[in-house]
């Protein structure tokens, strides 16, 4: 009882769910139990090979959800994710494999085509007052275009071995995504809960104004917001692509309602003030076990995207009603 007196004081105090945890155990209970067996009668859901697989799909969810978790803790919201992912794919592979650029200009076009799509959301967000929920939606169109025009519609194939490295090395055994997951969320987790770069996105989360009056420069706060989950998109874009040896303009298609749902599964308010790097690691979990059991069963395609926004609606109303509940305590 004590140590589990313990670990809730300490998710309380990184804003990660106690019911995120138990979700996250619950789900692979019940996908255990309703996945198929093997010839051996081992379940497949338990296999070393199944849990890598869902590791690997939770780091370019988990990275992209990072971003989301910035965007959405500072009372934003991103829906170009997913589209920015493939517009940094089909950027990072076009410059290496049809323009012959160095190997690392794969890492440099896509980070790079990351940020900038997320500055321009910012710009325009904080210069041109348009709503974020329409400056990103428009962008979202904006960069499945432009990664349709620039690989014309095409697979770009055949990217060197140092950019496959970051992607389908194995490295003492864990594949290589999943280190650089690992190093992104503690440099987020660090960066949001210890700085004040960090305490400014949570005021500005929580009381715009009450920010601005103790002297943040909302302005440049939001514009570096926006940039940071374009980066994290660009980072989620080049693992993909290294992945899968391609720099795909369909890439991240949805991975947006992915990426906000982890991260408001992990204890991330979506009217901001609130965000754990941390809590949105284990929504990125929920999200690839589940995708991951649904796949085992077999369960086509549309029906699993109406169980993620089904997720995605009781992730918000149970938000809610936790915010109310504690405003009445």
């Amino acid at each position: 009882m004590v140590f589990l007196r313990n670990l809730a004081r300490m998710l309380e105090r990184t804003h990660v769910r106690a019911e995120s945890l138990l979700v996250l155990l619950g789900l692979c209970v019940l996908m255990t139990i309703l996945s198929p067996e093997t010839g051996d009668g081992d379940k497949v859901f338990l296999l070393t090979s199944n849990l890598f697989n869902i590791i690997l799909a939770s780091a370019t969810v988990g990275i992209l959800a990072i971003g989301a978790t910035f965007v959405i803790a500072a009372a934003g919201i991103d829906l170009s994710l997913g589209s920015v992912l493939g517009l940094s794919s089909v950027t990072g592979a076009t410059l290496v494999v049809i323009l012959g650029w160095p190997w690392y200009f794969t890492i440099l076009g896509a980070l790079g085509a990351g940020a900038a799509a997320g500055a321009v959301n910012g710009f325009i967000i904080t210069r041109g007052k348009v709503p974020a929920f329409i400056v990103t939606l428009g962008m979202l169109g904006i960069a499945r275009g432009l990664a349709l025009i620039i690989s014309s519609g095409r697979g770009v194939y055949g990217l060197p071995e140092e950019i496959l490295f970051l992607g389908q090395a194995r490295p003492w055994g864990v594949p290589t995504p999943v280190f650089i997951l690992i190093a992104v969320a503690l440099i987020a987790h660090y960066v949001l809960a210890h700085t004040p770069f960090g305490h400014h996105t949570l005021a500005l989360g929580d009381n715009e104004n009450a920010a601005r009056a103790t002297g943040v420069n909302v302005n440049r706060q939001r514009m570096l917001l926006y940039t940071i989950a374009g980066l994290m998109a660009g980072i989620a874009g080049l693992i993909f692509t290294a992945r899968v040896n391609t720099g795909d303009p369909t890439a991240g298609l949805t991975y947006e309602l992915l990426a906000i749902t982890a991260a408001i599964i992990g204890g991330t308010n979506l009217f901001g003030g609130r965000g754990s790097i941390l809590g949105t690691m284990i929504g990125a979990l929920i999200m690839g076990v589940l995708q991951n059991g649904l796949n085992l069963m077999a369960v086509q395609a549309y029906y699993q995207q109406m169980a993620i926004g089904a997720v995605l609606i009781a992730a918000v109303w149970l938000d809610q009603t936790r915010s109310r509940g504690m405003q009445v305590q």
